[in-house]
């Protein structure tokens, strides 16, 4: 946000400016050498009025040293911004000038003052915007914790010795933690900085008589380098170090090794110092150890699960601040009272616990750039994250404002009416009123924010009236009544077999993973199935919600943080219910993969699945966070992105916001989009390990290889657990040798390719796998080659394909890959689909052909639907396979391209059944009346397939539904002459 433009000066700070000018001559004329005044401009004596009458820190600096102040006007320092590494040479050659501990504090605190001055110096006058300000303030407290370890770390080894691995007998280093602002690089103007110190591991000193203990040397070092920036002295101080965050706090030892604190925060590690991790960075001694470090301790910030709990513990934490603001009387404090800066930051640090082990765009420090992720990936609407983003700026630049005036580390607004003058003033406020009535907006927007996500869900009925929700099933959950009455309470709650659910609640109570829970996750649990039942004898049929949600219960409740997310979100486990009702294969896919329960949590992101751009743009953007060589996370993320959209798309059409052919489109976009994720990322291993292979003239491949995708991902009819025909071909020299240093032959290269493409998707992980693969019709089945180069699959088309390959070839199209050779593909299809053939003989081949998959795949009971009783109610139908079915009408398309495709090519565009009757229609060679009849049966096949696998039934239905498509199917299949 931009603060109001600056306004004049206000006749109660004149008498500051005035005292500050004359003093500062006065000091200026006691200096023996020849500077003076006489350079500065009227706009540089504005400047000083303006920072003088807002700062009494800053007169009293220049005033003390007005050569420091003389000079940092000559460089022209207090009117620029510091190029990268400038302030830390500044503060380098100060601190390498040093011989003495008591020199090197005297260097630093002069470094301090001078760089403090000139920071707000240029906040004041509005030359550095908020960021800017706390980058300065962050690059100091950095420069000067580093070059004062840096410093101390050469002179205690040589006065105790190197300290030596005893494991790597590598030397060690410290590394210095800095946590809270100063980790996320937000330093106010009178921070204390907060530090925790580590090294890597134990040993001993080496290079002296007497060794010292790694521990021993690193909390000696320690301590010298806290004294050289802590305490007060003639000359100010560096910035107050607070130690307090380190394990065990202040009864714990000042440092530990690695495996220590890992042990610690592994076993003891409490919430808040998850929240406290979050922000923490190295900001001075060994760099890359420090790096791995917080590699080590990432698993105990981030979850690699959803963790709800998070929120139990901010509200936690909130409650025993509010408790002591309170106490304290520091309701005026921006700060910690309500709406301060306290909040902004639990609401972005509750995203950033929940869900940062999945998503890794919220593993970042600052929190203007946090509050930008949580905007940007959808968690927060960008109303709401404009409003916390201009509420925290507001009340971080008050906060540097009462911070300026006497370089205090406070957040309590003034209670004089000069310094309440000066607040106002320095936000481009004419008076206190006005500047406080602006301060409560905000403060008032941020508690609104605040309380929705962080709020107890039980207090929605108001603090004096406050009622658990779902309380009424407590007694009956915890066995406080008898079963006569607990069967009662469930039938009056629209329970058909009350002693049923009595039972199955019972079940869940004795099962062994809730027998095994800790008392948190048991509580947690409790405080859930009140809540399960409250919502459930909403629906029309309880029973059925209780039997298909209990199971999820029972799996997540080892990981009672699940539990928390639908406590916390009464809209989330409505729709868990509502959908569980529904669909017991949604039900069953969320039981296996709770990690789903993330969808629900955004209804206008769960009813509304990105169309394929978007789509395909989320994947790429995901597995860029991922570091290119963790291939299991790679892994995980596919199958979660792609558990998650199919769930988005079973929900749509369930609420009915996406018809059948858009529910087909979507799981087909999906595919393509994750195919086109493990092809690149097959490619890379690939050529990473053997190079890359060569065309025949010689260039490199780009990959010069193609995904085609046959049945019903190539003609767009994805369904709800479909799998993948693939065809894997390459346009490589397959006898040149590849680029790499372990190189082979450009066949062996493309069917190592192929061999890792299918890895990655086959292959079970904890999220399942992607997609279960056919590459049986890839040119000679399963005895033929895994990849096909261009020639040898036109070859194969040409000679020896049977009629049926090339009625799967219709639905072929090209997927992902080189776009070169997808071209190259399209016009060898259209040579093979486009020949003239014999149409008796190639009617008797389809004919043929369905005739031994009735026998094989139709329903016994009604010789595959054309035996006299196939009509009737008691005899199933097979969606597909039986007659007047799903192949039936793939069998007449395909039949009429192959037989029409010569003088009429635009049948060759299309891959889909549906577009390719409308081509038929158009060229006059399918009455009007029978394509549409064509169209609509088979979209009302698919569409009642698609419900049956939602249902989680076989696509065979009672023999007495669609007995009209079905007659008039078989009256246009005998029409065409097949039989």
């Amino acid at each position: 946000m931009s603060l109001p433009p600056l306004v004049d000066l206000p006749a109660i700070l004149l008498p500051f400016v005035t005292r500050a000018e004359q003093s500062l001559r006065d000091a200026v004329e006691a200096l023996d050498d020849d500077h003076g005044l006489s350079t500065w401009t009227p706009e540089r004596w504005a400047q000083f009025s303006r920072v003088t009458a807002a700062s009494d820190f800053v007169t009293e600096q220049s005033v003390r040293d007005p050569l420091m102040l003389l000079e940092l006007v000559r460089s022209g320092e207090l009117d620029r911004g510091y190029a990268p590494g400038e302030l830390c040479a500044q503060i380098a050659a100060a601190v390498n000038a040093a011989e003495t501990d008591e020199q090197l504090g005297r260097a630093l605190r002069r470094q301090r003052a001078r760089h403090q001055v000139r920071i707000v110096w240029r906040d004041l006058t509005r030359q550095a915007d908020l960021v800017q300000t706390c980058r300065d303030l962050s690059d100091m407290a950095d420069a000067s914790i580093d070059q004062a370890y840096q410093w101390l770390y050469a002179r205690h080894c040589q006065q105790f010795g190197v300290p030596t691995g005893r494991r790597s007998g590598e030397p060690q280093q410290m590394v210095v933690l800095g946590m809270g602002k100063l980790g996320a690089v937000e330093l106010n103007l009178s921070s204390d900085i907060d530090l925790i110190f580590a090294y890597p591991e134990g040993g001993e000193t080496v290079g002296v008589k007497r060794p010292l203990d790694n521990q021993e040397f690193f909390i000696r070092l320690g301590q010298r380098l806290i004294k050289a920036l802590d305490p007060m002295t003639v000359d100010g101080f560096v910035f107050r170090v607070d130690m307090r965050l380190r394990p065990y706090g202040s009864s714990g030892a000042l440092v530990l090794s690695f495996n220590a604190l890992e042990q610690y925060y592994q076993d003891q590690g409490r919430d808040w110092e998850r929240y406290a991790m979050i922000k923490s960075r190295v900001v001075a001694g060994d760099q890359v150890a420090g790096a791995q470090l917080q590699e080590m301790l990432r698993p105990f910030v981030y979850r690699r699960y959803l963790d709800f709990s998070a929120i139990e513990a901010l509200r936690t934490m909130k409650q025993l601040i509010q408790q002591e603001v309170r106490r304290k009387g520091m309701a005026d404090n921006i700060k910690l009272g309500s709406g301060g800066i306290r909040e902004v930051e639990f609401i972005a640090q509750a995203f950033q616990l929940i869900h940062g082990g999945r998503d890794l765009s919220l593993q970042q420090r600052p929190l203007l750039k946090v509050l930008s992720t949580l905007e940007g990936q959808g968690y927060l609407p960008p109303a709401v994250i404009s409003e916390l983003r201009e509420g925290y700026e507001f009340l971080r630049y008050t906060e540097h404002a009462i911070q300026a005036i006497a370089d205090r580390q406070t957040q309590m607004l003034p209670d004089s009416a000069q310094d309440q003058a000066r607040i106002a003033f320095m936000l481009g406020f004419a008076d206190w009123p006005a500047f406080h009535e602006r301060l409560m907006y905000w403060r008032g927007r941020v508690a609104w924010h605040f309380a929705q996500v962080i709020a107890d869900p039980d207090e929605e009925q108001g603090a004096e009236n406050e009622v658990v929700v779902g309380g009424e099933w407590l007694p009956l959950w915890e066995e406080a009544q008898d079963e006569e009455a607990a069967c009662r309470q469930l039938q009056e709650g629209g329970f058909a077999d009350a002693t049923q659910a009595l039972k199955a609640l019972a079940s869940l109570r004795g099962s062994p993973q809730l027998r095994a829970m800790q008392r948190l996750g048991r509580e947690r649990l409790d405080a859930f199935i009140p809540r399960l039942l409250a919502q459930a004898v909403e629906h029309a049929n309880p029973d059925l919600v209780l039997e298909r949600v209990l199971p999820l219960v029972e799996a997540v409740a080892r990981r009672s943080a699940y539990l928390v997310l639908l406590t916390e979100n009464p809209g989330a486990l409505r729709r868990l219910l509502t959908l569980c009702a529904a669909s017991p294969w949604i039900a069953e896919q969320i039981t296996r993969f709770p990690l789903l329960l993330d969808e629900l949590l955004n209804e206008g992101r769960l009813f509304k699945p990105p169309l394929a751009p978007e789509l395909a743009a989320e994947l790429r953007e995901r597995l860029t966070r991922i570091p290119e060589d963790d291939l299991e996370q790679q892994m995980e993320a596919l199958r979660h992105f792609k558990l998650a959209h199919r769930l988005r798309v079973a929900a749509s059409e369930i609420a009915g916001s996406l018809p059948l052919m858009k529910v087909s489109d979507y799981l087909t976009w999906l595919a393509e989009a994750i195919l086109e994720q493990v092809l690149a990322l097959a490619w890379r291993q690939t050529v990473a390990k053997y190079g890359t292979p060569l065309r025949t003239d010689g260039t490199l491949c780009d990959p010069g290889f193609i995904i085609v995708g046959y049945g019903k991902v190539g003609g767009l009819e994805l369904g709800h657990g479909s799998d993948l025909d693939l065809v894997f071909i390459h346009d490589g020299d397959p006898q040149a040798e590849t680029d790499g240093p372990k190189s082979i032959d450009g066949a062996q290269f493309f069917t190592r390719l192929g061999q890792r493409i299918i890895h990655l998707l086959t292959a079970q992980t904890n999220s399942g796998q992607l997609y279960e693969v056919d590459m049986r019709l890839r040119p000679s089945g399963a005895s033929g080659l895994l990849v096909s180069s261009l020639g040898a699959f036109a070859r194969y088309q040409e000679n020896e394909a049977w009629t049926w390959e090339h009625q799967a070839l219709v639905r072929a199209r090209v997927l992902v890959g080189s776009d070169d050779v997808g071209r190259a593909f399209e016009q060898v299809r259209a040579a093979i689909l486009g020949k003239a053939r014999d149409l008796p003989t190639l009617r008797q081949e389809v004919s043929e052909m369905r005739a031994k998959m009735r026998d094989n795949l139709g329903s016994k009971s009604t010789a595959a639907g054309t035996g006299a009783n196939a009509f009737e109610a008691t005899v199933p139908f097979d969606l597909k396979q039986d007659a007047g079915g799903i192949v039936d009408i793939e069998f007449m398309v395909q039949y009429a391209a192959l037989a029409w495709s010569e003088t009429y090519p635009p049948l060759l565009r299309w891959t889909d059944n549906i577009r390719i009757l409308e081509e038929l229609e158009k060229a006059g060679l399918m009455p009007v009346e029978d394509a549409s009849l064509l169209r609509e049966a088979y979209k009302a096949y698919r569409s009642a397939a698609h419900r049956q696998a939602l249902q989680k039934n076989a696509g065979v239905i009672p023999g007495d539904q669609f007995a009209d498509e079905r007659r008039q199917v078989m009256r246009i299949w005998r029409e065409l002459g097949l039989s």
